[in-house]
């Protein structure tokens, strides 16, 4: 298990003082209510499903005209439109299946579809500044999932998201994904990936504040059967430390040292030996942040480009990272 330092390195101290760590820890707070009072208003936006676009005839390549500055669509942006046409190939649609087509990828448009999957009780809005950003930066399938928030077993989700990616594979004509997940997202995700024979379509899995060894935090929610799951010791985390031999899937974990969603916060790191895994940490935001936060997107942008090696200088490097 590889732990890695990563983002601008915008404060740096010889060594954590307890009053650094109390500013720090009242500006990720304030942050992370900020962030809340946005989420809560833009969250009607994504309850229902994407729509999705005719996707290209085979041959013509569905991304070999896509403008890589396109935003996606509005319900994706918080209301910024795309005055030059079409949204991206993210929002895909069924018509090549009609016609019983697959579309093939253009040599201008070779990497992965990226699927977005969202946390607990939440839904694809909380992806709207990470998806423009990778859409800006040249992402042409970007798609979401949303999961009923009354799901009661992280298993049925990760059967959903298995139907979701061959349909993705079967429309576009990628044979690999990509995925980025948020906190229970990633988890959902990971099951799918090294239980249900998923490490053969995704290619790297990004997890943001994902409860890996589970999380002791809100103990009151426990009530649901699907926090019950995240809690260390469950059935469902057991089964996730079983052998993994040959998993081919890369993962790529961000974790905050500011998260208090993750308790203790180191469970948001994949440890596993059977894993190809690098844990990312991040300072001076929070769990909200992580999947909003300008930094972060680089980050990711970089981790899907890259193989992992060159996202940081490794923990034991002097000095502090931080994105505060």
């Amino acid at each position: 298990m590889k732990v890695l330092s990563f983002l601008p390195l915008l404060l740096r101290r010889p060594c954590l003082r307890p009053a650094w760590l109390s500013s720090t820890l009242i500006r990720a707070t304030a942050l992370e209510l900020v962030i809340l009072a946005g989420h809560v208003l833009i969250y009607p936006s994504g309850l229902a499903p994407e729509r999705r676009q005719p996707t290209s005839p085979p041959g013509t390549g569905a991304g070999a005209d896509a403008d890589p500055e396109r935003l996606t669509r509005s319900a994706d942006t918080g209301g910024t439109t795309d005055t030059s046409g079409p949204a991206d190939t993210a929002d895909t649609a069924d018509t090549a299946d009609r016609a019983g087509t697959t579309a093939l990828p253009s040599a201008a448009d070779t990497r992965p579809p990226v699927v977005l999957l969202h946390g607990f009780i939440d839904n694809r809005s909380v992806f709207v500044l990470l998806r423009r950003s990778l859409a800006r930066h040249g992402w042409h399938h970007l798609e979401s999932l949303n999961y009923s928030p009354l799901t009661c077993d992280i298993r049925t989700a990760a059967e959903l998201l298995d139907r979701h990616v061959e349909e993705i594979c079967a429309r576009t004509g990628h044979r690999e994904i990509d995925i980025v997940g948020h906190s229970l997202g990633g988890l959902i995700a990971r099951y799918y990936v090294q239980r249900l024979g998923g490490d053969r379509r995704v290619r790297t899995l990004v997890t943001l504040g994902t409860p890996h060894s589970g999380t002791a935090a809100a103990p009151l929610a426990g009530a649901h059967p699907i926090v019950r799951q995240m809690r260390s010791g469950s059935d469902l985390i057991e089964e996730l430390r079983r052998p993994a031999p040959g998993c081919r899937t890369r993962f790529i974990s961000f974790w905050s040292e500011l998260d208090r969603v993750m308790l203790p916060v180191e469970t948001a790191c994949v440890d596993h030996p059977d894993l190809d895994a690098v844990n990312v940490r991040v300072t001076g935001i929070g769990h909200l942040a992580l999947p909003v936060h300008p930094a972060v997107a680089s980050a990711i942008r970089q981790a899907l480009e890259s193989d992992g090696a060159s996202l940081g200088a490794p923990e034991t490097a002097p000095g502090a990272t931080s994105v505060a």
